[in-house]
């Protein structure tokens, strides 16, 4: 499909396709409302299997898993914390990959895609907007999950000092600051899903392959980072620093790592996105 190089007298390509339309549209959609819904019931969910799980098994296990499991029931932010734990190296992954890789393969399996550009929306634009959007709703699900959690465990097992398995005990005004670090440090992370469910959603026009993909390479990056035999090799995965966030709950914090993985997360997405739109306002839209 080609762009009308003469555009008609009064059109504004700024004008179209407004965010808030854009909003909306995602927000009709139950997939959305099915991903947010799903964030607010999973504390829910867990703080039932707590209550009536067992508590007196003694025979569960230890690690650092059991620790952050009995830490979960001692107040508000540590069942926050433990919510946010066992939902970032897949559920979130998953989310993020939803929202980021369904947005534009999903019109051109629907044939829409060609109708919006015939509006004409400028490409450039189209892509940009979906991209704000969708990275609005990642975002959005993050932080329904974290709200929902600290409320909920606040509720239930009161307002108390952050626990952690590799310090002292931190003051809650404190543990708030820190929750929101690990929260800022995930939004980041998760930009290089994002990064790669958009650009697989460019590239085909089968909204479960660009999520379902997405998700695969980020599991596929997580075991061969588990490869010691790979060595220095496996500091440029992108999966590599995804658990720096744990250094953030140290007395005192450790950063290094925080740092490292932010720069790269950002470093992925940019080479993704960048890919993508290149892909995109070149390629010839028949759907």
């Amino acid at each position: 499909m080609t762009v009308s190089e003469a555009p008609a007298a009064g059109y504004r390509p700024a004008a179209t396709l407004p965010i808030r339309a854009e909003i909306r549209r995602q927000a009709g959609r139950r997939r959305t409302q099915l991903a947010l819904g799903f964030m607010v019931l999973l504390p829910l969910i867990i703080l039932i299997a707590f209550e009536f799980g067992g508590g007196d098994d003694d025979n569960n296990g230890g690690g650092a898993f059991s620790s952050l499991n009995d830490l979960a029931t001692s107040g508000g932010l540590n069942f926050a914390l433990f919510s946010i734990f066992v939902s970032a190296s897949f559920l979130l992954v998953v989310v993020v990959a939803l929202f980021c890789g369904d947005t534009v393969a999903s019109e051109a399996s629907w044939g829409s895609l060609r109708y919006l550009l015939a509006i004409p929306v400028p490409r450039a634009r189209l892509l940009g907007v979906k991209l704000i959007v969708a990275l609005g709703y990642s975002l959005t699900a993050l932080l329904t999950l974290a709200t929902t959690a600290l409320l909920v465990g606040t509720l239930r097992y009161g307002w108390h000092p952050l626990g952690s398995t590799v310090s002292a005990e931190i003051p809650a005004g404190e543990g708030v600051l820190r929750l929101l670090g690990i929260l800022g440090y995930l939004a980041v992370v998760l930009l290089g899903v994002a990064g790669l469910a958009f650009l697989l959603s460019v590239v085909t026009d089968a909204a479960l392959g660009a999520v379902g993909g997405a998700v695969l390479l980020w599991i596929l990056s997580s075991i061969l980072d588990q490869i010691t035999a790979l060595g220095s090799i496996r500091n440029f995965l992108p999966t590599h620093y995804s658990d720096a966030w744990l250094g953030l709950l140290s007395t005192p914090m450790q950063t290094d790592d925080v740092v490292k993985g932010a720069i790269s997360a950002i470093c992925y997405a940019t080479l993704f996105w960048s890919v993508a739109f290149y892909r995109f306002t070149r390629k010839d839209v028949t759907s």
